[in-house]
């Protein structure tokens, strides 16, 4: 194979041999490529969908759906999810280039509007996913603060600074997607012990308490709003909005072996995210929290080890949301050359990195509603980026291979998410504007 570098769209590619057989063109990046097993991609994704955001499904998806639409809806958003990523994944090397950013491949397909309207959308999705990794940072100091002290000196927009400064160190330190290596293996840690923790104190209360209510809470009206805001989270859930910058780091064949890791996120990477989410509403029903360790009964030690798991996992799991920025600076100001811990591209990730977390930090800390965040994101972009834009690139890319029903079949999931990211987008603003308020900027929630 012969691999020929560019850069993003425009500028003469470079040739690296590989060997004998297949060209494919790859553009110019400041951040490695072609590096990482299947596996480790795998992992890369289940450590975002089993993140810290899974401690908040069982309050924003299930209290919202109920029993039957919620379980429903997840197993549904598992399959539609795994279908749409797959879509994306086949078209990485379409027209003999690779693909390596979601924006490259809309280009591609349509030209240079869509190639900036995707980076607009992608950029804004990644950005409110990382607000609300910072505030899930600061809830879970927060939550280990009042287990000791109750004093309300220690609020939670502090909480939320803290953790701001942790996950600039972190991306500060750790040069690129691939460099995570052995920080995915403490991230899985880390998730495992929250997940079993929060698991095992839910399934303790629901066997203690008396029967618990899991009818819809609030009136008619609010409950419609509420409900497709807990569709939007459904599809947040599965979703990076980012997975042409995840495949770019898996080695040959790159089709299959992200299909593996896919298959790998989608199977045994779900069951965790479903136990804790069914059974924290089982246990707490429509009382449960929007953070399951907030209604947790136990011991002081065994939930400030969950809430110090959480924070720490949700440092990893922000600089994998953020490397798509951090790849376009470093490749855009050229960060490729020399050390990764130079002295000169040390002090350019203080300041860069440093600067975009700040502003992160600065929105999560002025309005920390975590389950408007998640409402908003996916449906402003999440909807747009994985299924929207999924079906519609394979549609315009595959036309000539499609039969007619086929064609009719994405046209189909082109309208109908088309018509659930308005309606989502419309309930979110309504969710924030609501608890704007009944809270106040920089509120202590």
């Amino acid at each position: 194979m012969e691999v020929k570098r560019s850069t993003e769209m425009d500028s003469p590619p470079t040739k690296v041999h590989v060997d004998e057989h297949t060209t494919v063109e790859i553009p110019e990046t400041a951040h490695q490529i072609s590096r990482d097993s299947w596996f480790q991609v795998g992992f890369v994704l289940t450590t975002g969908i089993n993140s810290a955001y899974v401690l908040g499904y069982s309050g924003t998806i299930m209290v919202p759906l109920g029993w039957v639409a919620g379980v429903t809806g997840l197993i549904a958003a598992t399959a539609i999810s795994l279908y749409a990523n797959s879509l994306i994944a086949k078209l990485h090397e379409l027209g003999g280039k690779r693909h390596i950013r979601y924006r490259d491949l809309a280009g591609h397909i349509y030209g240079r509007k869509a190639y900036s309207l995707t980076w607009a959308l992608q950029y804004v999705n990644l950005f409110m996913i990382n607000t609300g990794f910072i505030i899930l940072a600061g809830q879970g100091l927060k939550a280990v603060y009042v287990l000791f002290r109750d004093d309300h000196v220690l609020k939670l927009p502090y909480c939320i600074a803290i953790a701001g400064v942790v996950c600039a160190m972190f991306a500060i330190g750790i040069p690129h997607l691939s460099a995570l290596r052995v920080w995915l293996g403490f991230s899985t840690f880390f998730s495992l012990v929250y997940i079993v923790i929060a698991f095992a104190l839910s399934l303790k209360d629901g066997l203690e308490a008396p029967s618990r209510e899991y009818s819809i809470p609030g009136s008619k009206t609010s409950r419609i709003f509420t409900t497709i805001g807990a569709a939007a989270n459904l599809v947040f859930a599965f979703n990076t909005g980012m997975l042409p910058e995840i495949q770019a780091t898996v080695r040959q064949p790159v089709v299959e072996n992200m299909l593996k890791a896919l298959y790998f996120q989608f199977t045994a990477g779900v069951l965790p995210m479903y136990a804790v989410t069914f059974m924290g509403y089982w246990a707490y029903g429509s009382s449960t929290s929007t953070y399951l360790l907030n209604s947790v009964q136990g011991p002081v030690w065994v939930k400030t080890m969950a809430n110090v798991a959480a924070f720490l996992q949700t440092v990893i799991a922000l600089h994998i949301f953020a490397s798509p920025m951090y790849e376009y600076l470093d490749t855009r100001y050229d960060r490729s050359k020399g050390s990764a811990l130079s002295f000169h591209n040390l002090s350019f990730r203080i300041m860069v990195r440093g600067g975009y977390l700040t502003i992160n930090t600065l929105v999560a800390a002025a309005l920390p509603f975590l389950g408007d965040f998640m409402s908003l994101t996916g449906a402003i972009s999440t909807f747009p980026l994985t299924f929207i834009l999924a079906n519609h690139m394979y549609l315009v890319a595959k036309k000539n291979k499609l039969s007619s029903s086929q064609k009719l079949w994405h046209w189909v999931n082109v309208c109908f998410f088309g018509f659930m990211s308005v309606a989502a987008a419309v309930a979110a603003l309504r969710l924030i504007i609501v608890d704007s308020r009944t809270y106040n900027l920089f509120a202590d929630i």
